[in-house]
């Protein structure tokens, strides 16, 4: 079968199609493959396509985890936040996710390469259906996040359940609080103290961990700065308005274009010259990398020394 990327009939009318299925489209493992290096099918799960046409969607993620995952098995974790719209990956599983799921003790295993599963046990109350599928409520699956993920991505990910308003920063704690004996539950704990539903991106939970990490107190997020006539002209990812100190972190996906780069030029430029305000900038080679810089210009400009060597 020949597949064209400008084909105007969509493959399975639309709907994902794991590799078996492929076949009885007329797709054979060539076609399947050439398909894909056309740009004409993408890969959703790790067995799992979907013509290239189709938007990302919660009800195209639903009906492609729907096409692996056992009947009786839960969804947790990154692949629970997946569900609901959140991408909460480590690097290493950002772009062929396997879904990872829990089955009861004594049940049979699934053994496809597409899902991974554990045995398990899950009360009642900790679980949801969504469209056809068994998943961890929000708040549990936040939970699970702070204690299995390294604290960088624990954090961003629990940011961006809360960001999309799928747990509350008060009950998370309660709820990490009321946990004993689990793996993680010390990192939970303190991790849910610095959720911040306002966190935009993952790089400004990185850099607010950094900060926090660093022992400095919790800067704010999202602070407007105003004109002279007291409308909101700038936003700052953190701030220590007190002090007129602002950090902030340069993505790639937005900051990386020449328009991008003179429009962040002119707003800091606007900010230091014109409001007085301290800038500190870094990118993800920043954030990750082992130079402790960060924490000592921010502890200059606070008058801290901050706590080195950091936790990650």
């Amino acid at each position: 079968m020949s597949v064209t990327l400008l084909s105007p009939v969509l493959i399975n009318a639309g709907q994902p199609f794991t590799r078996s299925q492929a076949a009885d489209l007329g797709l054979r493992d060539r076609d399947l493959r050439e398909a894909l290096r056309a740009g004409a099918v993408r890969r959703v799960l790790h067995s799992v396509y979907v013509d290239a046409a189709v938007a990302d969607s919660r009800d195209l993620r639903s009906s492609s985890l729907q096409q692996v995952m056992p009947s009786y098995a839960v969804l947790f974790g990154t692949t629970a936040a997946w569900a609901f719209g959140v991408d909460a990956f480590q690097p290493s599983d950002r772009f062929v996710l396997t879904p990872q799921c829990v089955v009861p003790h004594g049940t049979t295993r699934c053994t496809s390469a597409g899902i991974r599963t554990v045995e398990g046990f899950i009360p009642a109350a900790d679980i949801t259906e969504i469209d056809g599928l068994r998943i961890t409520v929000p708040e549990r699956t936040a939970v699970d996040l702070l204690r299995r993920l390294s604290r960088p991505f624990a954090l961003s990910a629990a940011d961006a359940l809360a960001h999309a308003g799928l747990v509350v920063p008060d009950g998370l704690r309660h709820r990490v609080d009321g946990l004993t004996g689990y793996p993680g539950i010390v990192q939970a704990r303190q991790l849910a103290r610095w959720v911040e539903p306002l966190t935009e991106s993952p790089g400004e939970s990185w850099k607010r961990l950094r900060l926090l990490d660093a022992g400095f107190p919790r800067p704010v997020a999202q602070f407007w700065v105003l004109d002279r006539a007291g409308r909101c002209r700038y936003r700052l990812d953190l701030a220590y308005p007190h002090l007129l100190l602002g950090c902030e972190y340069d993505g790639a996906e937005d900051h990386s274009a020449d328009s991008d780069r003179a429009a962040d030029e002119a707003r800091r430029a606007w900010l230091r010259e014109v409001k007085g305000w301290r800038l500190v900038v870094s990118r993800k080679a920043d954030v990750f990398g082992t130079d402790p810089w960060l924490e000592l210009e921010v502890g200059r400009f606070l008058g801290r020394e901050p706590v080195l060597p950091r936790l990650w």
